[in-house]
């Protein structure tokens, strides 16, 4: 790791960073934004139907397209699912790697607490659990179907955990403790899901299975006015614990020597952990690899362990694998869509068969 100090002090040229590697670090960002955008646009672009990217501009200028129908793809369907395939990937991805960081676990990821399990078990409960007519109904009567019904349970079950997590936070000194427990929270809730599933109607267990799919497509405008706030602002939250996460590379008690508040600074990971993938988890479904594979990719092209440059690293990478994830799930000219966790472990797997193959590098950068 180098100094210890030079890296709680985030020094001009961090860990693996000089300024011989300083125009491939200035390639990375450049390429990354570009990326991103070209991605951005062609989510828009393609889909069943292919719009020509000249009316794609003229909608965002507000000039009438060549077909009134290319607007209401656009603005209806299109733009919310990419916007949200930005924020759940970049979300994800720095909740994975904040993760990885909090526990000195190369695979751990943001489901690691248990959040998405719990999000999961509270969807499970509402579209497993609601088997006869007369439950349908009342959830109708209370102004709840369909996915608003998915994601006002998953969020339920993601705010419980959460809160049993915090309780723990304070009670348990380890951190291995603590993943123990998400794991064992994990496992329960699965069992409790099974449970369900093996009472429940067929039509509601095919509902749930395509929920755990996951999707970006179910997002609309009103859902975003609470996504996006969330998620943006919980995200500049996570930026700011740079010199936090730092410190905990050190290892606890040094980083506690340093200064820094290893309580407050767990709870604090903790509870944006649960908030972004809660979130996300509700909106979009248990999103699965890319909180795990996409810090490793941020790590290995800036060669550093320095967060102030890995935290908006993964971000914008989580955000450009969510949108490339998203363009192949739906196979652009066809009306064929993609389980996205198909796609996103299709694209995770080989990189966490990398970090498992890289062990010894690991050992060092999470030592």
């Amino acid at each position: 790791m180098g100094n210890p100090r030079a890296v709680m002090n985030e020094p001009s040229a961090p860990d693996g960073e000089t300024s011989s590697r300083r125009p491939a670090v200035y390639l990375f960002w450049f390429g990354s934004l570009a990326a991103a955008l070209a991605l951005f646009l062609l989510e828009l672009i393609l889909g069943s139907v292919k719009i020509p990217i000249a009316d794609v501009l003229k909608i965002f200028v507000g000039i009438e397209p060549a077909k009134a129908s290319w607007q209401t793809i656009i603005a209806v369907f299109r733009l919310p699912r990419a916007i949200t395939a930005c924020l759940a990937g970049a979300g994800l991805a720095v909740c994975g790697l904040q993760m990885q960081t909090l526990f000195h676990n190369p695979l751990a990821g943001p489901s690691i607490l248990g959040i998405s399990s719990g999000a999961s078990l509270g969807v499970a409960l509402v579209v497993l659990g609601a088997t006869t007519t007369d439950a349908s109904r009342f959830l109708d009567g209370l102004g709840i179907a369909g996915e608003a019904a998915m994601v006002i349970a998953s969020g339920a079950g993601a705010t419980a955990v959460l809160l049993v997590f915090l309780f723990a936070s304070r009670r348990v000194k380890s951190v291995v403790t603590l993943l123990i427990l998400g794991l064992l929270f994990g496992y329960a809730t699965n069992a409790v899901v099974s449970i369900l599933m093996h009472f429940s109607i067929s039509e509601r267990i095919q509902a749930y299975i395509n929920w755990t799919f996951g999707s970006f497509s179910g997002t609309t405008w009103r859902q975003l006015s609470i996504f996006a706030p969330v998620g943006l602002a919980t995200m500049f939250v996570v930026l700011l614990s740079n010199k936090a996460l730092n410190g905990l590379l050190l290892g606890e008690s040094y980083a506690q020597s340093m200064g820094l508040h290893i309580k407050r600074t767990r709870g604090l990971l903790i509870a944006t952990t649960a908030i972004l993938t809660g979130t996300i988890t509700a909106f979009c479904g248990p999103v699965a690899f890319l909180g795990v594979a996409v810090p490793h990719l941020a790590r290995g092209v800036l060669n550093t362990s320095n967060h102030r440059k890995l935290l908006p690293a993964s971000a914008l990478l989580g955000a450009v694998m969510a949108l490339f994830a998203d363009l192949v799930a739906h196979l652009p000219g066809t009306s064929i869509v993609l389980p996205l966790n198909a796609v996103t472990a299709l694209i995770g797997a080989p990189v966490v068969g990398w970090v498992i193959l890289k062990r010894r590098a690991l050992r060092e950068a999470f030592s």
